[in-house]
């Protein structure tokens, strides 16, 4: 059995990240994710307005907010528990990290960042879904160099 500063050790790692660059990545993707809650929030006013099956499924069980509320806990839990797990664990050699960090930058960008601000943009720009998801990950990657990594990366932090 675990004593009680190992567990919370433990639990810290999966719950904060560390004060580095993954946790401005964390803090950038999740101002994406809120991005698309409050809008939502803001102009859905029945759970058949919603797109997505899953989310509506919640708000229709659930109520609009307590459904989507959860549906958006738990739909990115995993995502924000693994950059916390890794903020910890993830020491990469000064050579090889900025070779990996443009498909994990590219990946969140398209996959988080472009489909949360073309699901929050949605609701008030009728533009195509891929103009709107790939104007929002444009708009991760320029936030990326000017939050994620203003100047020269520090690996070693």
């Amino acid at each position: 059995m675990q004593n009680e500063p190992q567990s919370a050790l433990g639990l810290r790692k999966l719950l904060l990240p560390k004060n580095n660059l993954w946790s401005r990545r964390v803090t950038l993707v999740f101002t994406f994710v809120l991005f698309d809650y409050l809008s939502t929030l803001a102009f859905c006013h029945a759970p058949q307005e919603e797109a997505n099956m899953l989310a509506r499924a919640f708000m229709e069980s659930l109520g609009i907010i307590p459904g989507l509320t959860l549906f958006v806990l738990t739909s990115n839990l995993p995502i924000y528990v693994t950059l916390s797990f890794d903020s910890h664990m993830v020491r990469l050699p000064s050579k090889i990290a900025p070779l990996l960090e443009v498909p994990v930058d590219a990946l969140f960008a398209w996959f988080v960042a472009g489909v949360h601000f073309n699901g929050g943009s949605s609701w008030f720009w009728s533009a195509p879904d891929l103009l709107r998801q790939a104007f929002g990950a444009i708009l991760y990657i320029i936030m990326v160099f000017l939050v994620v990594k203003p100047h020269r990366p520090h690996y070693g932090n």
